[in-house]
């Protein structure tokens, strides 16, 4: 396992599998994994936008009929040119998919990429939306995620608002489908269609690296704020699905969903290494770990294997979960990457 670094950044993210930090993180206490090539640069997973890229898309007369998240059949007459996200997670899949450019609204915390601070905000996702906002930017759709309650949607479809609710990923083949159905309501098909062949092409060098590996057991923590009742996750879950895939036994697979775990039940257990959500608002590190009472005969405590993972990219289910991925294959796996 890796031996961490404890004069390092923890604000953004303990974990580092690119080559680079955004410039805005500030230094603090972090663990580096480095892979044995260079991975590919950001915008393997979010294209810069070209020329192409930025032109919109022809309409077409095709009507778009598609099922979303909440199994709703929801209809466009073309794909969509003024397009208003509600989430964090779709401002990103936007973008990946090239279809930045018709992006005329935001929730509050769509902040990846970093242009789409710029766009206009129309409050937060958690139900403090501002319709009059929204109207007025004229959207032919709102695109929601499955953390935006039946109830709002249902209001801002009251208001003659277009909304698809994109569905969360339980497999890394149902975010290639999230993707490309991104690329079918916004006309941007082909940007889709070439965004999954490489991300698919970065999972499957993790997978082939991964064959006959020993599972390794992992505790994950959502939020540690009690120590002695932290928050973990269970099965039905996309972190669960990624824990798998990097090679790893979630300790919490007999549970479903989000869950609190008991400090008993995670000592019994015994998770062989931990990892946890990274980023500014988290005041957990792998320091303060070793310091909460009772844990110290957890054997990831006692053999310092805490470390932490950016947030946006294993919490937010998009195209960064890829990132997150290769980060925990390289914790659970080292020796596999070197």
């Amino acid at each position: 396992m890796f031996n961490k670094q404890k004069s390092m950044t923890y604000l953004v993210t303990t974990i580092l599998v690119v080559a680079y930090l955004l410039s805005a993180c500030a230094p603090v206490a972090t663990t580096t994994v480095k892979p044995t090539s260079p991975p590919p640069p950001t915008d393997t997973t979010m294209p810069e936008p070209t020329e192409k890229l930025m032109e919109e898309p022809e309409p077409t007369s095709e009507l778009i009929v598609l099922t979303d998240g909440f199994e709703r059949q929801v209809s466009l007459p073309e794909p969509a040119q003024r397009i208003v996200s509600i989430a964090p997670s779709n401002t990103e899949i936007l973008f990946a998919v090239g279809a930045g450019p018709q992006v005329v609204g935001r929730d509050e915390f769509s902040d990846y990429p970093p242009e789409a601070v710029d766009i206009t905000s129309v409050g937060s996702m958690y139900g403090d939306l501002n319709a009059e906002n929204i109207i007025a930017l004229e959207p032919d759709l709102v695109l929601a995620a499955m953390i935006n309650s039946p109830e709002h949607v249902q209001a801002l479809e009251d208001l003659g608002l277009t909304v698809f609710v994109l569905p969360n990923p339980m497999s890394m083949d149902d975010l290639y489908q999230i993707l490309e159905t991104a690329g079918k309501l916004t006309g941007r098909e082909i940007e889709a269609a070439t965004l999954v062949e490489g991300l698919k092409a970065r999972v499957d060098a993790v997978i082939s690296k991964l064959v006959d590996a020993e599972p390794v057991k992992v505790y994950y923590e959502v939020d540690g704020t009690d120590p002695n009742a932290p928050w973990t996750i269970g099965t039905g879950t996309f972190q669960d699905i990624l824990i798998r895939m990097a090679g790893g036994e979630n300790i919490a697979a007999d549970v479903q969903g989000y869950v609190l775990f008991s400090l008993e039940e995670l000592v019994a257990r015994d998770p062989e290494v931990m990892i946890f959500s990274a980023g500014p608002w988290v005041s957990t590190t792998p320091e303060s770990v070793s310091e909460r009472a009772g844990w110290g005969d957890i054997s990831a405590v006692v053999n310092e294997e805490v470390y932490g993972i950016d947030a946006n990219w294993i919490d937010r289910p998009g195209p960064r979960m890829v990132d997150a991925l290769e980060a925990m294959a390289m914790i659970l796996h080292p020796e596999r990457f070197e």
